[in-house]
């Protein structure tokens, strides 16, 4: 399973993690989750509790400066949380 988060630069790396996570727990706690809604969840939630954003934020708003579309990618690697940034030039 993958998540993939698209920062602006109104609405840097941490900021969009954030809000997809809390997207997901209201539709969950609505009842209109899919199966993989806690994974999602729980992928969102350590990729928040263990990435360095300050590193993140200036890798990425490099590249949105330059008009550049940012895609982060989330997976897990076992219980390891990992992420990939990728740049759509």
């Amino acid at each position: 399973m993958e998540i993939e988060l698209h920062p602006t630069l109104d609405h840097c790396i941490e900021t969009t993690a954030r809000k997809e996570h809390q997207r997901l727990m209201q539709e969950y706690l609505a009842g209109k989750g899919s199966p993989d809604f806690e994974q999602k969840i729980d992928l969102l939630r350590a990729f928040l509790e263990s990435a360095d954003f300050r590193k993140l934020r200036q890798e990425s708003e490099a590249e949105l400066l330059q008009g550049e579309k940012v895609t982060f990618t989330l997976c897990r690697d076992g219980d390891e949380t990992k992420y990939h940034m990728s740049v759509d030039y």
